[in-house]
């Protein structure tokens, strides 16, 4: 795929409107992301992809900023069920169509569960119908960087290397690399500079320099029991250990958007671009 975005630096990005927004909406939010120095916004697509023809141009007027896209919640690429497979397809599609008319940069969902699955049958599944999303893209021109997230829990499809094997067989598949949910889903690992470095050194050997230059990340604080991920923590709170994780990103020259998923949104958010900043 042709490098259709042009991404300099590594952008911090709140996950969603900053909380100070309040109910002002979009123009509120642009103006406090502005006025706090950060770069840009995940737009959060959580029961469907809702967005107004006035909304989706409001968000192209915004050149200075950078946006992502997060597919809804209700997302199974490997449902029993047939018509919540096809349900789940569309709503990606709606979402990469969305953000292609806003002029988003990429999108990420959470693609599967393996519902029992071995890994390797489930993987053909996610596979299939991936490839079934790609070619009405395609169809529709609609050209938008398809990333699965990697999962927080072990019965959730998406780890690191899964979501890499992925993308190395479609070209318009690249990973979203959420942080924190790799952390949570080995019980406490990945958790220090040397392990961020071997991920980001596999995705570099694996699927070259470009991926490392047109990256997608989440970061938060996390809480975490034997089974994973339970929920979202503010970064003083958890134990993740952000400042090593940017400076491996640091280390390896990533860029493209890191979105902080933090309760307290733009607090985190500035938190990890001051402290990047610093390096």
């Amino acid at each position: 795929m042709k490098d259709f975005y042009n991404i300099d630096k590594l952008n911090f990005l709140t996950a969603g409107m900053p909380l100070s927004t309040g109910k002002e909406g979009y123009p509120k939010a642009f103006e406090i992301i502005k006025d706090m120095g950060l770069d840009g916004m995940e737009v959060e697509f959580v029961h469907g992809v809702r967005m107004s023809d006035d909304t989706r141009k409001l968000l192209q007027e915004q050149k200075d900023l950078i946006f992502t896209a997060h597919g809804p919640f209700y997302i199974n690429l490997n449902s029993k069920e047939e018509e919540k497979v096809e349900a789940s397809v569309q709503r990606i599609i709606e979402t990469a169509s969305a953000a292609s008319d806003f002029g988003g940069y990429s999108i990420t969902y959470h693609a599967a569960f393996y519902m029992g699955g071995d890994k390797e049958t489930v993987y053909q599944q996610v596979k299939t119908q991936t490839e079934k999303i790609i070619n009405i893209l395609e169809e529709n021109n609609i050209k938008m960087w398809i990333r699965p997230e990697t999962t927080g829990k072990a019965t959730q499809w998406g780890d690191y290397e899964e979501i890499i094997r992925l993308s190395k067989d479609f070209e318009q598949v690249l990973p979203c690399i959420d942080f924190s949910h790799i952390h949570a889903r080995t019980g406490g690992e990945y958790n220090t500079y040397d392990e961020f470095c071997m991920v980001l050194d596999k995705i570099g050997t694996e699927l070259g320099e470009f991926a490392l230059n047109h990256f997608h990340a989440h970061l938060a604080g996390i809480e975490y029991t034997a089974k994973g991920e339970k929920r979202h923590l503010i970064l003083q709170d958890s134990d993740m250990n952000y400042k090593d994780l940017l400076k491996a990103l640091k280390s390896f020259d990533v860029k493209g958007a890191l979105v902080c998923e933090s309760p307290n949104i733009e607090t985190d958010t500035k938190i990890l671009k001051d402290y990047y900043m610093s390096l």
